[in-house]
């Protein structure tokens, strides 16, 4: 059974872990105890060797505007220290071996923003509203976007909108490559579980060792990352899974994984 959170609540289905952001009073606005609370589940999550799947969304209307700024601001607050550690929110996110997907509703924004474009795979609700949001209250940013976000939609759009802040909806989203997928807000539940069945049915030992490919191609040259996509190939055709894929593909049926 899960741990129970302040500012968070996560849900284990099969190889899915499901995380919701949960302060819907704020729109799930960030907290230091929001940060601390994530930053730990997520650890979790990561050494769980049955986790194949991550999904990140908030509770209720929105995904998360990014800093709760009335908290900030609030008569006689002191905006705590927020440890380094938990900043590795946006790595752990990109680099888990789980797949994680964003699903995004409402209000994107801020830190909320980054760790949605850390994620492998973003799908909006038609309700999804982005915006970086950062120069507007005076800060650089934080949660990776200028890493993450060239590699989504490119070098000039990404300084574009951290230079020039503005909200745009889901379409744009769709047509600058951030968000892979928008659903009518009616169908959007329906349509993020399709996606979780479907990478929940995939082989677990490929589509792990396809995610670890995917984070060290970011970090090696191409020769290397040949040599080591060359190796793990190898050892993948040697499993059972992958003789029982084969079979199932030229027998045209439902392959039974079975992760070995």
């Amino acid at each position: 059974m899960s741990k129970a959170y302040e500012t968070i609540r996560v849900a284990r289905e099969g190889g899915v872990r499901t995380l919701w952001l949960n302060r819907p009073a704020n729109r799930n606005a960030i907290t230091p105890q929001m940060m601390a609370d994530l930053h730990e589940a997520l650890v979790e999550i990561s050494r769980d060797p049955q986790a194949r799947v991550l999904v990140l969304r908030g509770e209720g209307a929105d995904f998360c505007p990014g800093a709760d700024l009335k908290h900030y601001t609030a008569p006689g607050e002191r905006p705590a220290s927020t440890p380094v550690r938990q900043f590795e929110v946006a790595v752990l996110l990109h680099e888990m071996q789980a797949v994680t997907v964003a699903a995004i509703s409402g209000a994107c924004a801020g830190a909320g923003f980054g760790w949605a474009c850390a994620c492998d795979l973003r799908i909006a609700s038609e309700t999804a509203r982005f915006n970086t949001a950062f120069l507007d209250v005076g800060v650089a940013g934080d949660m990776g976007g200028p890493w993450t976000l060239p590699r989504l939609v490119g070098a000039a759009k990404a300084r574009e909108l951290y230079f020039m802040p503005g909200k745009f909806d889901a379409a744009e989203a769709l047509r600058i490559g951030l968000v892979s997928r928008v659903s009518k807000a009616g169908e959007f539940d329906a349509d993020l579980q399709a996606l979780t069945d479907r990478l929940g049915r995939a082989a677990p030992l490929a589509l792990s060792a396809m995610k670890e490919n995917f984070v060290a191609a970011e970090k090696m040259g191409f020769s290397d990352y040949i040599a080591l996509e060359s190796e793990k190939h190898g050892r993948l055709f040697k499993t059972e899974d992958r003789i029982e894929a084969f079979k199932a593909f030229v027998e045209k049926r439902t392959p039974a994984f079975k992760g070995s």
